[in-house]
């Protein structure tokens, strides 16, 4: 049997990842199928899942990369960009093929940014709303992410990892996205939304910050980590009302004012960090609840985020021709299993297939599911 195989899978993490993707898909359902308010509230402000993506990432990759420099092991870089290029490029090129191939409606958008940027994970630098296959923005700044983290590790790592820097630069990182978002509003207003706020790394990667805080405490503060995890319910408590409570207010009143604009973002990461720290506890209630569906769903949530939406716009001149109502559930239901369903297949055909052939090349045996067998380990309180 082997070591992954024989950890058990934590919920929560799923839970956690499952609801990230249903929270992305009922708010482009709102947007590029109905064009009303379909699920209410929550699909309004349904593009916080990205933000728990960005979250639970910081930590897998955070994980990845500190636990080895806490145990004084040498960083492969290039053992660690090959995991990761398996990992993500092969799903993203095969949708972006798609894209290049059906240039036109519905797919297209008012314009497609150069090839070179997207082979570049670039096309987030600039990106207005409504252009061709803008959901691939967060694939950037993860990407970015992806390339910066590990050249600080390893930085850090060849003087000693000094743990106070590491704060230092992670606690600064936060401060930094956060002037930079109030300087865009401060320059810009609310016409700096989508290209200077919305879609830009500068303003967004720090979310991705609470994730690797929580590696940092895991790996370098091991007691207190385990003492945070005994009140795992009373942490999974306050994300769940820190989250709901500064998405109420960033529905309420962002992008219109500068205090929403320049903590807003920071803030919601702050509850979905305290969400996945909880979540990483095994006797947390969130490892507790056994809802159908949602490890599938989770496994499947890369693949479908990048095919969700172009399965969504396809589909939605057929209903009109057709003078479906939308707001149906029946068409809810079928459009949203669409989208998840299109997901499935990618995720069988293209990354399956490269994730076996990843543990082969890696030798990382029985990690060859997508939410990596890693970020569902029972975490270590001794």
């Amino acid at each position: 049997m082997n070591a992954s195989a024989s950890v058990p899978r934590l919920r929560g993490l799923d839970l956690l990842r499952a609801a990230a993707i249903v929270l992305v898909l009922m708010t482009h359902y709102s947007g590029f199928v109905s064009g009303q308010a379909t699920f209410g509230v929550v699909g309004k402000v349904g593009w916080a899942g990205v933000d728990l993506f960005f979250v639970l990432s910081g930590y897998l990759i955070g994980n990845q990369l500190l636990a080895p420099a806490a145990r004084g092991e040498a960083l492969s870089l290039k053992a660690f960009f090959v995991r990761r290029l398996l990992r993500t490029l092969p799903n993203y090129y095969v949708v972006l093929a798609v894209y290049w191939l059906f240039p036109g409606p519905p797919l297209g958008g008012s314009s497609m940014a150069a090839p070179w940027r997207f082979l570049t994970f670039t096309q987030n630098l600039g990106l207005a709303y409504g252009q061709t296959f803008t959901h691939s923005w967060s694939l950037c700044i993860e990407e970015q992410f992806y390339l910066l983290l590990p050249l600080v590790v390893l930085a850090l790592a060849r003087i000693g990892f000094p743990v106070r820097l590491a704060w230092a630069l992670l606690i600064g990182a936060v401060a930094a996205g956060m002037a930079t978002r109030a300087a865009a509003f401060a320059l810009h207003g609310h016409d700096a939304f989508m290209a200077e706020v919305y879609y830009s790394s500068f303003c967004r990667a720090d979310e991705l910050l609470p994730g690797v805080a929580i590696a940092l405490l895991r790996n370098f503060h091991p007691q207190v980590f385990a003492r945070l995890l005994r009140h795992a319910n009373a942490l999974c408590a306050a994300g769940l009302a820190m989250s709901v409570g500064v998405l109420t207010c960033i529905r309420l009143d962002w992008p219109t004012t500068l205090v929403t604009s320049t903590f807003g973002f920071s803030l919601a990461a702050l509850g979905f960090g305290l969400l996945t720290l909880a979540a990483l506890a095994p006797h947390c209630i969130l490892n507790r609840l056994d809802i159908p569906g949602a490890p599938q769903l989770a496994l499947w949530s890369y693949a479908v985020y990048l095919v969700h939406k172009p399965v969504f716009m396809a589909l939605r001149p057929q209903l009109e021709r057709l003078h479906v109502d939308v707001d149906a559930p029946v068409t809810v239901v079928a459009v949203m299993a669409a989208g998840i369903a299109g997901g499935w297949l990618l995720y069988r055909c293209v990354e399956l297939p490269f994730m076996r052939l990843r543990a082969r090349w890696t030798g990382t045996h029985g990690a060859t599911h997508t939410t990596e067998s890693a970020f569902h380990r029972t975490a270590d309180a001794k």
